[in-house]
């Protein structure tokens, strides 16, 4: 009878430490080892000759240590050969951890004493398994097109759980821009691992010179990853197209005709410029009028020595004003007449022919 409430109690004193001790989680990484701590304080020094230890999932048994010895016949296949104990603190370590792995696990441990097994210790354990993801990696799909738009897709493999975000940075020399975009996750059925992939299509300036990076955030509590940067040159100018020869073939004629015609337009031109006209002839008259003017001074300066001379110099002024008086009529009749010039020459011959019967008119003509 007492035995029965000593060993009532002891259940009643392990339910209430296993509401108290709470769930302690754990990590482990993907084909690694993790570590299932028991937690358990031997305070009492019991000896594991005395003890029975044992961890399962899901009433899977993962290892069993009855009374200091490894009894492997209640291990569950799926753990066989995985497992080692260290027994100076309990603690179970897992090998080659898989992601089909993670989960809770209980760790029991119970006393061996003459009225039976009495369990004195439980410990939840929650692992979680992580797998770090590839650096991620941007590959071009296309090149710059005419409207300078780039295609771009960035990948990161062989990663768990699912990452929380993936984005793209584009740097120019003045601003960085940050691009979100849908990502598409694969999980890979045996090993449960995920590929996660972006696609981007973007606007760059032909001209500016840009550096794209791939960022992969995985759990809150983890590092991003950043790709290698992708570097994208500007476009250099576009060089000028080559004329093709038959353009060349069909404007060499034109050209050559119209180069021929602008030579023939100059020379026309300046043979009018060259042609006397009304003012040339003109300007003939009044040098005329001008040496007139000069021979009078000069007579009018002379010292007479006969008096015919003296009415010679009367004459010769009045001649000098009637000759000019005369080229100027003929002139005007004539180019009224048929619109055409007559030559200073001519002008000069038919004033002396008409000047014959007057000596002193002829003696004016005569003088320089």
């Amino acid at each position: 009878m007492a035995l029965r409430c000593t060993m009532g109690l002891s259940t009643t004193l392990f339910v209430m430490a296993l509401l108290l001790s709470g769930v302690a989680s754990m990590k482990a990484y993907f084909n690694k080892t993790g570590d299932l701590p028991c937690h358990f304080r031997n305070s009492k020094n019991i000896s594991l000759n005395e003890l029975v230890v044992f961890w399962q999932k899901k009433e899977k048994v993962l290892y069993e240590l009855f009374r200091g010895k490894e009894n492997p016949q209640n291990v569950h296949a799926n753990f066989k050969d995985r497992t080692s104990l260290d027994q100076d603190n309990l603690t179970l370590r897992l090998h080659n951890v898989q992601i089909k792995d993670k989960g809770l696990y209980q760790c029991f441990i119970h006393h061996q004493q003459p009225g039976g097994m009495i369990p004195i210790h439980q410990k939840d354990i929650d692992l979680s398994v992580l797998a770090n993801f590839s650096q991620p990696e941007i590959m071009l799909i296309s090149n710059r097109t005419e409207n300078s738009d780039i295609n771009v897709t960035c990948s990161s493999v062989q990663g768990y759980p699912k990452p929380k975000k993936m984005y793209l940075l584009l740097k120019t020399m003045n601003s960085t821009s940050e691009y979100d975009a849908d990502m598409k996750i694969i999980q890979d059925n045996n090993t449960g691992l995920y590929n996660v992939s972006i696609s981007l299509s973007s606007l760059v300036f032909p001209e500016t010179n840009v550096s794209i990076f791939c960022v992969l955030q995985p759990e809150p509590t983890q590092t991003q990853l950043f790709s290698q940067p992708y570097n994208i040159d500007a476009k250099p100018p576009r060089p000028p197209l080559p004329v093709p020869d038959n353009v060349l073939r069909t404007a060499l004629p034109v050209l050559l005709l119209a180069g021929c015609v602008m030579v023939v337009f100059f020379m026309i031109r300046t043979k009018r410029k060259k042609k006397p006209g009304p003012s040339h002839e003109c300007e003939v008259i009044r040098v005329e009028g001008e040496e007139s003017e000069q021979a009078k001074e000069r007579v009018e300066n002379r010292v007479p020595e006969r008096p015919n001379e003296a009415q010679c110099v009367v004459n010769i002024s009045k001649t000098d004003s009637v000759r000019k008086a005369d080229k100027l009529k003929i002139w005007e009749t004539k180019r009224v007449g048929d619109g055409s010039t007559l030559d200073p020459g001519a002008i000069s011959i038919w004033a002396v022919a008409n000047t014959k019967e007057d000596p002193c008119a002829q003696q004016a003509i005569d003088k320089p």
